[in-house]
């Protein structure tokens, strides 16, 4: 076997990216293989899921898996190459240099066109999307605005009513002023009245012709008179007919905010990159799964090598990796767990006694917390109402740009975003909490967007 290896040419033991023999090599749709690290890495970096060496596009990113035929043979070539001469290798890596210089300027210029295209598209959506909202605001403006000047106008309906019910009993009370004995006055009247049903007598009022008696209104009692003390206008009657009104504008606003929130996180997920647990980081009372990929709470101290890495105090694990520019994505299932915590931190954080978890101390994370609160953890912590409650959290790093945003994976809702100035690594951080007495034993899972068979 390692006779018959040597006869091959090393260039089908190359990965294309690393110029180095494929170590865990990964075959796309177009048969082309690389690294799989590699892969992920370039894909990070060019923000495009294309084939380094073909240019074939693929508009849905493979599920990537290790060619264990490909590592098999690779291993044991590695173990068996034939050592070639110092000035060869020169030669080599010099024309490599200039190949890839050239495809560098090629894929600029393919990124500016991709930009423009991105820019244009941004603005288009941009127009669209505040085209809309002014007009539902304007539509809302127009509409409290004809609901206050319709309840003005029954106001003053109402009021013109008042005023002729007041100006009717001034008059009937200024006869009586007029006139205090005349018998024909609402008080003698009702008084005659009175008298009349009392004594049995039948008393006969002076007769009104009928014109007056259908030009006239009927004269009131004064006993009858409405009690006009609780009766009044109230001055300030749009007291938050504005404010009810904008509310309504403002669950249009967050429809349209989550709708975008899910857009954005689909185009997020091209910068998807392979997060690992490091075992060496995790305090003694967590469990790293052989595949790196889940860690729990035991609440038993297991024995581990003492190590400047190791967190001594609080249940924290970082992730193998660290981040030092570009865009990151990846995805956490956190299930029905009622305490956690994620998110990114300083690569040379304090991870020895006790700290403060906060972005002046190199923590930029995301924390649920005993009795269902979800809180970004600032300084002072910043409390979340987040709706619906999520299984999977989305963590984006931009490193460039200095921001860390925090997704619910299955709605695409955004739940929040840390903006900082980034100068260090980063490296994903995870806290699966306390146990609860069982309620939190379930792990954190690293979700992974390949699988390795």
């Amino acid at each position: 076997m390692a006779s018959t290896l040597s006869l091959l040419d090393e260039k089908h033991f190359l990965c294309s990216l690393c110029k180095d023999i494929f170590t865990k090599p990964a075959t796309i749709p177009c048969g082309h293989s690389y690294c799989l690290s590699c892969l992920c890495r370039y894909w990070t970096r060019h923000q495009s899921k294309y084939c380094p060496n073909c240019k074939r596009v693929f508009p849905d990113k493979p599920d990537l898996c290790v060619n264990h035929i490909l590592a098999d043979v690779s291993n044991k070539y590695r173990n068996t190459r034939p050592q070639k001469p110092p000035d060869d290798e020169t030669i080599i890596d010099i024309e490599q240099m200039i190949q890839e210089r050239l495809q560098k300027i090629e894929r600029l210029k393919h990124s500016l066109e991709l930009q423009k295209i991105s820019y244009l598209k941004e603005v288009r959506e941009s127009q669209k999307v505040f085209s809309a909202l002014v007009h539902a605001m304007e539509k809302s403006h127009k509409a409290v605005v004809a609901a206050i000047e319709e309840r003005q106008k029954e106001e003053e309906r109402r009021m013109k009513t008042l005023v002729e019910e007041l100006e009717h009993e001034v008059q009937e009370l200024r006869t009586v002023t007029a006139d205090p004995g005349s018998r024909d006055s609402p008080h003698h009247r009702s008084k005659r009245r009175h008298e009349g049903s009392r004594c049995g007598e039948v008393v006969n009022l002076p007769r009104t012709s009928p014109a007056a008696a259908v030009h006239t209104t009927p004269p009131l009692c004064i006993t009858e008179m409405k009690d006009w003390t609780k009766v009044a206008l109230e001055t300030d009657p749009c007291v938050g007919v504005t404010r009810r009104t904008l509310s309504g504008v403002w669950e249009k606003i967050k429809m349209e905010v989550n709708r975008l929130s899910k857009s954005e996180l689909k185009r997020l997920e091209k910068y998807t990159v392979d997060v690992n647990l490091s075992a060496k980081t995790a305090h003694p009372f967590l469990f790293v799964s052989d595949d790196r990929k889940e860690v729990r709470h035991t609440d038993k101290l297991r024995e581990v090598p003492d190590n400047p890495k190791r967190f001594d105090r609080v249940a924290n694990v970082l992730a193998k990796e660290s981040f030092s520019g570009g865009r990151c994505y990846w995805e956490v299932e956190v299930g029905e767990k009622v305490e956690w915590n994620l998110g990114v931190v300083r690569q040379a954080i304090n991870r020895k006694g006790k700290f403060t978890v906060c972005p002046a101390n190199g923590f930029w994370t995301l924390s649920l917390r005993t009795g269902g609160q979800y809180v970004a953890n600032t300084s002072p912590a910043t409390p979340l109402a987040v709706e619906p409650r999520p299984k999977k959290v989305g963590i984006f790093l931009d490193h460039t740009e200095g921001r860390v945003s925090f997704y619910c994976a299955e709605s695409g809702v955004h739940i929040y975003t840390f903006t900082d100035t980034f100068t260090d690594r980063l490296v994903p951080f995870f806290s699966p909490g306390r146990l609860h007495g069982g309620r939190n034993a379930a792990p954190l899972v690293i979700c992974s967007s390949f699988c390795s068979i």
